[in-house]
């Protein structure tokens, strides 16, 4: 369905007001600066995107510094509940633009509420992305969010129900859609050179085998300036202070705050599978859990879906399989295949990099068409993810109507869809 664009006002347009509003130029002439005009090679300040980064640890400063390194991007203001991260950040920023301009917060409703700002860059912890995200384009803004994008089925649902009401441009950062030899693995499938497609393969993280929800011992909280636990916790249930649980280390397997294995580098390597195989719309349908806390699941038309661990030499690993040969790729840069004439002569660089996925998406908050990874297809990767976390937890198992969005007659799966979101936030 095509969507109206949004609209948006320009600093152009937000001068012209302004000098009208002062009787003219004529009354009360306005100084255009050489930054406004874009000296030095910078787009005019009418033609930046002026943005916000919220949680700024550091994956999410690499993801400012992704964004900062385009011209037409002025970032003005940063977010963290966590005192050290929110002045580095600011560190990072004056440095970049030469001034001590940025403005730091810890409250991300405050950065939200400024009107001056088009979108902005996300990078809290998993807990917080939907409702991030979702406070974020209410506030009409424009949303990079870090993934995953849910730590359950029914939160990224919401979030994309708000995309669509909003009209809003949203990116994933599951980057390795932008990234060269994921591309060329992709392109095999769609060239049909690997036959017909019979398996796709998601590599798990290796860490946290196993998910938790345990509460640990109090200990006193920081001051708000160190920490301000409240809105650390914000959607997840209510526990007192303890510095164990902000350790990516601990919260990255705690199921009030994320998903573990699976969707730790499942939100990338599904995602990837999804993508490859041109499910961006849909979900496996069933999933049953093996030995090794492996899942098979299965797509409607029989194409299966496995996550396992390991697979390729690098990180975040995939492997697509047809009747006449497979591709299997990582973050290492290595391309295997068979037969091997499929490898042809390219040669392509490691999958970190975020540049071609940020560029992406500042250029559709532009023209506002969708970008690579929009939120109906993270939503349907994670809810993959999700799914086999189901199965797993339950130990059996489960199948899922993705049309509908629920595991038919199955009252235990389906009340692990949502969560109870804690007071004041809601989606």
């Amino acid at each position: 369905m095509t969507r109206a664009p949004r609209r948006r006002s320009t600093r152009r347009q937000f001068l012209r007001h302004a000098a009208f509003a002062a009787g003219g130029a004529a009354a009360a002439p306005y100084v255009l600066t050489s930054a406004a005009l874009g000296a030095a090679g910078r787009p005019a300040a009418s033609e930046r995107i002026v943005m916000g980064a919220i949680g700024i640890g550091g994956r999410g400063r690499y993801v400012m510094g992704a964004h900062m390194n385009n011209e037409d991007v002025q970032m003005v203001a940063v977010c963290d509940v966590q005192g050290p991260r929110r002045d580095a950040a600011k560190q990072a920023v004056d440095r970049k633009y030469g001034h001590a301009d940025c403005k730091t917060y810890i409250d991300l409703r405050e950065l939200l509420a400024r009107a001056d700002i088009d979108a902005v860059v996300s990078a809290t912890g998993d807990n917080w992305h939907s409702t991030a995200a979702i406070l974020a384009i209410r506030a009409g803004k424009d949303v990079y969010s870090e993934k995953p994008c849910s730590v359950t089925i029914g939160e990224s649902r919401a979030l994309v129900e708000t995309v669509r009401r909003h009209a809003a441009v949203y990116q994933c950062g599951t980057q390795r859609r932008s990234v060269g030899h994921f591309q060329f693995a992709k392109d095999l499938v769609a060239s049909g050179r690997l036959g017909e497609l019979k398996a796709l393969h998601a590599e798990k993280s290796p860490k946290w085998g196993e998910v938790y929800q345990d509460s640990l011992p109090p200990m006193p909280a920081p001051p708000r300036e160190v920490i301000d636990w409240d809105l650390w916790l914000g959607p997840a249930p209510w526990r007192p202070y303890n510095a164990q649980y902000h350790a990516r280390s601990y919260w990255g397997g705690h199921l009030d705050f994320a998903g573990g294995s699976i969707t730790e580098w499942g939100s990338h390597t599904a995602d990837l599978c999804q993508w490859a195989a041109g499910y961006d719309e849909t979900s496996p349908v069933e999933y049953e859990p093996r030995p090794g806390r492996d899942v098979h699941a299965r797509y409607a038309d029989g194409v299966e879906l496995i996550f396992r661990a390991p697979i390729g030499r690098g990180s975040c690993g995939v492997r697509f399989e047809g009747t006449e040969g497979w591709v299997e790729v990582d973050d290492s840069g290595t391309i295997a295949t068979h037969p091997a004439s499929l490898r042809g002569l390219h040669k392509f660089g490691r999958g970190y990099p975020a540049d071609d996925h940020v560029r992406n998406f500042l250029d559709c908050v532009k023209s506002r068409r969708q970008p690579r990874a929009h939120a109906e297809a993270a939503h349907r990767s994670i809810t993959a993810c999700h799914c086999a976390n189901i199965a797993l937890r339950l130990g059996r198992k489960v199948t899922w109507d993705p049309a509908r969005e629920e595991f038919p007659g199955d009252r235990d799966a389906n009340g692990l869809r949502c969560r109870t979101i804690r007071e004041p936030w809601r989606l």
